[in-house]
């Protein structure tokens, strides 16, 4: 007999919009900072499959910033914005190339799309790019998106793309968003100190307490962001009436089991606020 946490897993199966977004640190080899080119194979063959399937995708891909550091042999990661905006800028074109060449294999058409925080608050620019996803995803690309750190001010930036995934998600109407990232999902406490911390498979409510799960840090000099980022895109993706999902992106293959409807990692399930207005929950709660 089924339970109906197995049957919430399930559900997954009939999602037709899907956005997948996958961190620097799931992108890059640990001890060299390098582009991992057999997981962006992997990455790249599962996404087409899914638009096999007739599912819209949108891939939401950070390693702007560490590709072009590693193209202009930065040992650490930049604090000096203008350093961070010239390796953004070298990264990012070095990065689309690379997608470009997989994606090429499999016939699939890509285009890329950079938003920075007034993309959403202007709503002429918001409608724009509302108007260019739709578009792009009728006539069958996938959509790349990533934060245009070249251009973006402090203020002006998401600052990482757990949050702008969840955004994209609430903008384009997804179902699904799933985080790909160095942790298999949502633990009671941070199991790396704490080795009573519990595992959370399905999660049907964000509150307050959940939200005190969260930690603000990330075990990688690559990424940037913690527990507490993907639990405020759980919340943004939720309220927009979407599930989420995190999950370890150790193994990428392991979108073509979520969408099979198989367990793995935490569940966090749509619970739509008919009055949540993206653009008035970044302006209230991002600066």
């Amino acid at each position: 007999m089924e339970t109906k946490e197995c049957n919430k897993w399930k559900q997954l199966k009939d999602k037709k919009r899907i956005v997948v977004k996958i961190g620097s640190s799931s992108l890059n080899h640990k001890i060299t900072g390098d582009l991992n080119f057999t997981k962006l194979e992997k990455l790249v063959r599962e996404l087409c499959d899914l638009r096999n399937q007739g599912k819209d995708v949108v891939l939401v891909s950070s390693g702007a910033i560490a590709v072009g550091r590693k193209a202009i042999g930065l040992k650490e990661k930049p604090d000096q914005v203008s350093i961070k905006q010239a390796c953004a800028a070298i990264g990012q074109a070095k990065l689309m190339m690379t997608y470009q060449k997989i994606f090429a294999e499999y016939t699939q058409v890509v285009g890329q799309v950079l938003m920075t925080k007034n993309t959403m608050l202007d709503n002429v620019a918001r409608k724009n790019a509302q108007n260019t996803f739709e578009q792009l995803l009728r006539v069958g690309a996938i959509p790349i998106v990533n934060e245009n750190d070249t251009v973006s001010t402090y203020e002006m930036r998401f600052g990482d793309n757990d949050q702008l995934s969840a955004i994209v998600a609430s903008l384009i109407g997804a179902d699904l968003l799933i985080l790909l990232s160095d942790i298999d999902g949502l633990y009671t406490d941070d199991p790396r100190e704490n080795k009573n911390a519990k595992f959370v498979d399905v999660i049907d409510k964000i509150d307050d307490k959940l939200l005190q799960m969260g930690k603000d840090t990330t075990g990688s000099d690559i990424g940037s962001g913690g527990m507490a980022a993907k639990l405020t895109a759980a919340k943004i993706a939720t309220l927009s009436g979407a599930d989420m999902v995190i999950a370890n992106g150790k193994d990428v293959r392991v979108i073509h089991r979520l969408i099979e409807g198989k367990k793995n990692g935490s569940l966090f399930l749509a619970n739509k606020d008919e009055d949540f207005y993206i653009a008035d929950y970044i302006e209230d709660n991002m600066y």
